[in-house]
């Protein structure tokens, strides 16, 4: 999750390859409102009695949504506890503390509801559950109010004791039942919200050069990506308009789309980045892709195989963008759209800002590489970060 594997070689061919759904999804509820009648119906799908609300103390102590959810357990008589006490990154304090409230009020399943943080930090409870007590890992429901899409994935990233960011994967730790329900997302901060819609876009853009991803999943990005150029900016205009936010939902998650690889794949070199960066210099999940993002697909315009290049260039069609005339032009004229965008949402930011040390570059760069320093990509990478200036 944390670092590239340059061990893995894939095939880019659209025509030959391998998809499979995720082994825990049962089901994904959409649409304003849904909460009410989704969540009574994951719950009988999945057979459980009693849930744990996992969130943020942000979301529970300032906005209603989090009573809301529990009002619709209480009516099921499924509502077992709630425990807020998960902050950003998801640190292992409050996943141990978490632990200790499911196993107190005999719960049998998680309902998180927020970011990436509380699905990311419900993951790793449950994955520690399992562990201690043995047999099936029991079930997630994710209610996010945010873009960053990590209900559809099968890791978990918490930060350790040491403060850096770790990761659990298991195929029994993606979500059983998914509730995007735009309503729930009104009272997130503007920021949050706008900047992990650029954490998708950063899926779509990554998605498309990450090895094993099959041709549906990247035409859904191709999809996700045309859709969070447009509902992104309408969103930031109106922030009460619903439908955009519906469909802003629905783009994380064609942008992330359920999937289970023949084995593990990282993401790109924006995510990785965004993961060294993101615990170690306390740089929210959304705001790393504002960061990476952008700089990365120009390193890529010079770096990537002719397969990828073409990948990436081909979102200009989708973007109805006219061509530049060349490959290498088409993709950083997706690194300058980008860049425009995070721009006009208001989202530009510096290393410098969140007070990075230049002096450790080299080591996040090889880190993120998943190499020596030695490595000759070092130095190019060094260079991306120092951009960020």
């Amino acid at each position: 999750m944390s670092s590239l594997d340059a061990t893995i070689t894939s095939d880019s061919s659209s025509i030959s390859g391998f998809y499979s759904w995720t082994d825990t999804l049962k089901g994904v509820y959409y649409g304003p409102g849904s909460v009410k009648t989704a969540l009574p119906k994951l719950l009988s799908v999945l057979g459980v009695k009693k849930a744990l609300v996992v969130t943020g103390k942000s979301l529970y102590s300032k906005t209603d949504v989090v009573r809301k959810v529990e009002a619709t357990l209480k009516e099921h008589d499924a509502w077992g506890g709630t425990f807020f006490e998960i902050g950003e990154h998801s640190p292992i304090a409050g996943i141990r503390n978490g632990i200790q409230q499911y196993d107190k009020t005999g719960c049998d399943c998680i309902v998180a509801v927020g970011g990436g943080s509380p699905v990311d930090a419900s993951k790793a409870m449950l994955y520690n559950i399992q562990k201690e007590k043995g047999g099936k890992t029991p079930p997630q429901i994710a209610i996010p109010t945010t873009l960053s899409a990590a209900e559809y994935s099968i890791g978990a990233g918490y930060t350790n004791d040491e403060g850096q960011k770790v990761a659990v994967s298991s195929q029994e730790l993606a979500p059983a039942g998914i509730i995007l329900d735009a309503e729930l997302t009104l009272s997130t901060p503007e920021r949050l919200w706008l900047s992990t819609g650029i954490r998708a876009l950063d899926h779509t853009v990554e998605q498309l050069y990450r090895p094993l991803v099959s041709h549906p999943v990247k035409v859904l990005c191709y999809a996700a990506m045309a859709d969070l150029f447009k509902y992104l900016p309408e969103s930031k205009a109106d922030p009460a308009n619903i439908e955009a936010r519906q469909r802003l939902q629905i783009a994380s998650w064609m942008s992330l789309w359920p999937m289970k690889l023949e084995k593990y794949s990282a993401l790109g070199l924006s995510h990785a980045l965004g993961h060294k960066l993101g615990a170690r210099y306390s740089i929210p999940h959304g705001i790393t892709s504002c960061l990476t993002l952008s700089p990365t697909v120009f390193f890529k315009s010079e770096t990537a195989s002719e397969e990828d290049k073409k990948a990436l260039a081909a979102t200009l069609f989708y973007l109805r963008e006219s061509s530049t005339g060349s490959l290498e032009g088409d993709v950083r004229r997706l690194a300058t759209l980008i860049n425009d965008l995070v721009v006009n949402l208001g989202l530009k930011s510096t290393l410098t800002e969140y007070k990075v040390p230049k002096e450790d570059l080299v080591s996040i760069a090889s880190q993120a590489l998943g190499t020596e320093n030695s490595d000759p990509q070092v130095p190019r990478v060094v260079k991306l970060l120092e951009s960020l200036y």
